[in-house]
């Protein structure tokens, strides 16, 4: 057994008996990430990579999986959102994407924005029936992003897809594995230790040929769908927005927990 903590991260990882644990640790902020959480996440996945894991988990601690994006310290004005998503956030996506082993995710409450990416780029992932999931940026004055378009419109259809960014509302976990988006739900209370079930036994089987079937059904998907060139129009969308007065407004709001006042 290793073990292996980041110093004054919020990112956490565990190596055991060839599985290797990534939690995201900042229950107090509902795990949201800044710049620099991001770059620990990278890192995670990159030690687990060169320690030969034979499965990984991801996982949020407290009540919520993520909530995206840590907009704390965002100034609107001078936010370049292109560059939080290009640089940072797509690169982190793509690498778990090609994890060179199955990767899962348990994933309860909030699962938005950059969380909801981080799903998006996992193998398997099973939530817990209180999880919401959906696209919050109405309220903000920005739009879905980490890969969030791309999932909704495969699996829900356009209209759907539209009626969830245009209302922010939320779907439950229950009603998103029922809706496709996601692989199997589980009483909140009983998510991570079945979820660690499931990885175990997949860690002690024919690893060599799950990854052969990660990688095919990779080139089906991105093939048919264009994954990656829709989270870079995401990121090209996010970047115009965050220039103009809703943007700004929806961010205020925010801080000031009141209700936005958008001049469209």
């Amino acid at each position: 057994m290793s073990e292996q903590n980041q110093p004054e991260s919020m990112v956490e990882l565990s190596i055991n008996d060839g599985v290797a644990e990534v939690v995201l640790n900042a229950p107090q902020k509902l795990n949201s990430l800044d710049e620099k959480a991001l770059a620990d996440l990278s890192k995670a996945y990159d030690d687990a990579a060169a320690a030969g894991v034979r499965a990984l988990l991801l996982r949020g601690e407290g009540r919520a999986f993520c909530a995206g994006r840590d907009i704390s310290g965002v100034v609107p004005a001078e936010d370049d959102a292109y560059a939080y998503l290009g640089d940072l956030v797509t690169p982190l996506l793509k690498k778990m994407a090609a994890f060179p082993a199955p990767t899962f995710a348990a994933a309860q409450g909030a699962c938005l924005g950059v969380g909801l990416g981080l799903l998006v780029a996992t193998d398997v992932v099973y939530v817990a029936d209180n999880a919401k999931i959906g696209s919050p940026f109405a309220n903000l004055g920005a739009t879905l992003d980490s890969g969030g378009h791309w999932l909704f419109t495969e699996r829900l259809g356009a209209h759907r897809t539209l009626d969830l960014i245009y209302t922010a509302d939320l779907m439950s976990g229950t009603e998103a594995v029922a809706a496709g988006l996601f692989s199997r739900v589980f009483p909140a209370d009983e998510l991570l230790d079945t979820t660690r079930a499931t990885v175990a036994r997949v860690a002690s089987g024919a690893t060599e040929a799950f990854r052969a079937s990660k990688e095919l059904v990779a080139q089906i998907r991105d093939a048919r769908l264009g994954l990656w060139e829709s989270v870079e129009d995401e990121n090209k969308a996010q970047g115009v927005l965050c220039g103009t007065e809703d943007y700004a407004e929806g961010f205020a709001a925010f801080k000031e927990k009141r209700k936005p006042v958008f001049k469209g």
